[in-house]
C-alpha cells in the first residue's frame, strides 16, 4: 500500500492504570502491533520496517501481536515471519489471532506453525505468564470462530488478580464485562479507516448512506458494496475506552484497505504500566 494511501506512520504512546498492579510490574511497557494484512498489497515493506524499528526503539518488556498477519492466502506469512524475527522485547513476543488468519482452511495452522517457529507464542483460549503469576496474560479465540468460549478460560483466574487480555475483535470487550478484566487489546477495525475529525469513523453512518444510492449505481463502484457490518461497536474502533470496570484499547493497524485511510494513520502503540 502505497503511503498516500496509508499515511506516515504513528506511535501512540499511553500509560495505563490497573489496580492492584505489583510495584515490580509497574512501570512495564508493552508494544501492541495488530493487523498486518501483509500480502504483496495492504503494507508496505518500508511500513513493516519502520514499525519494527520503532517497537525495538522502546525497549519493550513484552510484545503483543493482535491478529490478521496474512489477509486470504496464509502463504504470505512465511515471508512476514522473516520480519518479525527481529522484534525484541524481555519477556517475549505473545500473539492472538485474527479471523483473517483462520479465512482458509488449514490457515489457522499455518499461520500458528510459522509465528511458533521464530519463538512467538500463539494464545488459543490460553493463559500465559510472561511477566510472573500477578499478571495473566489471557490470549482469546478470535470471535468469529466457532472456538471462540471465554468462560471456560476466564474462570480460571482470580478476580482479585489483575489481567491482560488479547482479543481481536473489540466486541468481544462487550461480554468480557463479565470478568475483571483490567487490559483488553484489540485491532480489527482498522480504526475505521476514514475518520471525520471531531465525529468519528464513517463507517458509524456508511451504512445508511449506501442504503440510499441506488444498486446500479453501487454495482459500477465495487468499493460502494463493502459490507461495513466488521464490529456492532464502531464507537470503540480506536483508541482507549473504559466500559465500566474494565479497560479497551484498540490498535488502529498497520494494513490498509482500499480507498485508504484519512485522518486515520497506521499504528504502533507503546503502553507503560502503572499501579493505581
Amino acid at each position: 500500500m502505497h503511503w498516500l494511501l496509508s499515511g506516515p506512520l504513528s506511535t501512540e504512546e499511553l500509560t495505563v492504570n490497573i489496580g492492584g498492579l505489583p510495584t515490580s510490574l509497574q512501570g512495564k511497557k508493552l508494544v501492541q502491533l495488530s493487523d498486518f494484512h501483509y500480502d504483496g498489497l495492504r503494507l508496505s515493506e518500508d511500513m513493516l520496517e519502520k514499525a519494527i524499528a520503532v517497537t525495538n526503539e522502546a525497549e519493550p518488556d513484552l510484545i503483543l501481536l493482535t491478529g490478521d498477519y496474512v489477509t486470504d492466502d496464509p502463504t504470505p506469512i512465511h515471508q512476514l515471519v522473516l520480519r518479525l524475527k527481529h522484534l525484541q522485547s524481555r519477556s517475549g513476543i505473545y500473539a492472538v489471532l485474527g479471523n483473517h488468519d483462520i479465512h482458509y482452511k488449514h490457515a489457522k495452522t499455518e499461520v500458528t506453525q510459522a509465528l511458533t517457529s521464530i519463538g512467538i507464542h500463539v494464545l488459543w483460549n490460553e493463559i500465559a505468564y510472561p511477566l510472573g503469576k500477578e499478571l495473566p496474560l489471557v490470549g482469546l479465540a478470535d470471535s468469529w470462530s466457532q472456538e471462540f468460549h471465554p468462560a471456560p478460560v476466564m474462570n480460571q483466574l482470580n478476580p482479585d488478580t489483575p489481567c491482560i487480555v488479547l482479543s481481536h475483535n473489540p466486541d468481544t470487550a462487550e461480554i468480557l464485562q463479565a470478568w475483571r478484566v483490567d487490559l483488553q487489546l484489540s485491532g480489527h477495525t482498522h480504526g475505521g479507516q476514514i475518520v471525520i475529525p471531531g465525529i468519528g469513523p464513517v463507517a458509524l453512518f456508511y451504512e445508511k448512506l449506501v442504503e440510499k444510492i441506488p444498486k446500479k449505481v453501487r454495482r459500477r463502484f465495487p468499493f460502494l458494496e463493502v459490507n461495513v457490518s466488521v464490529v456492532s461497536h464502531w464507537e470503540w474502533a480506536q483508541g482507549f475506552h473504559q466500559l465500566g470496570k474494565n479497560q479497551l484499547y484498540v490498535n488502529r493497524g498497520l494494513g490498509t484497505y482500499l480507498p485508504g485511510r484519512l485522518f486515520c494513520r497506521p499504528e504502533v502503540t507503546i503502553i507503560t504500566l502503572q499501579g493505581e
